[in-house]
């Protein structure tokens, strides 16, 4: 997931619906001139903007994650103070996007607010793509994780040749199996020792979404196991 100055994925805490529309893309970056890397671009849902932290967002993300909900599901550094925000933010999050490793957004009010919420897309492995998501506590219960997944999924399947996009969560962890479900996921089972967590291993819930869910054309061909005859 796109923790704040942690790597594991898929264990953030959110909740509620949200409506399923094309993102808006503003303002990708270019360097025509240097060695291509990716850019951090900035996306627009139905009510959020969505765009990578800087550090003046540093003393936001250290009151968030002082919530003990976030701090149960995922592995953050303990304590969590400023100077481990501000690596978070001016360091982690710009060289991940460089990298081209994991890209992570700031979610605030179209007309400008608080920060909402943290969310990020990493991928593992060729194709396939992970999405981790974290809500304020304060801004929970109004969807906002729901149209935050959705709005990077579309720009996934549609802009990073994504061909199936995964999210996975400690079990028990129901508030982001909730955001993740109502985002359009389906549930494929548990990973034992799936995840990391603080040195231990711990099991997870495993869940994708492909890009037919949103009514979108694969980059590749898919072949699903026919139904077993009744």
């Amino acid at each position: 997931m796109a923790g704040p100055g942690r790597r594991p994925q898929g264990e953030r805490t959110g909740h509620a619906e949200g409506a399923a529309f094309p993102p808006k893309v503003f303002v990708p970056s270019t360097h025509p001139h240097q060695n291509p890397v990716m850019e951090p671009v900035t996306l627009a849902s139905e009510r959020l903007v969505l765009r990578t932290f800087t550090l003046d967002d540093a003393d936001e993300v250290r009151a968030a994650v002082q919530d003990p909900d976030i701090q149960r599901w995922i592995p953050l550094p303990a304590p969590y103070g400023l100077q481990e925000a501000e690596d978070f933010v001016g360091r982690y999050v710009p060289g991940a996007w460089h990298d081209d490793t994991e890209y992570t957004f700031s979610a605030r009010p179209r007309e400008g607010g608080p920060l909402i919420a943290s969310a990020s897309l990493h991928h593992p492995r060729s194709g396939t793509w992970e999405i981790g998501f974290y809500t304020v506590k304060e801004h929970r219960g109004n969807g906002y994780a729901t149209e935050i997944t959705r709005t990077l999924a579309h720009w996934a399947f549609t802009s990073l040749v994504c061909t199936r996009l995964e999210w996975r969560a400690q079990v028990g962890n129901t508030g982001s199996r909730l955001v993740a479900e109502k985002a359009g996921f389906t549930l494929e089972g548990v990973l034992r020792a799936g995840l990391d967590y603080r040195g231990t291993r711990r099991d997870c819930w495993l869940a994708s979404l492909l890009p037919s869910d949103l009514g979108l054309p694969s980059p590749a061909p898919y072949v699903p196991v026919p139904a077993p005859e009744r």
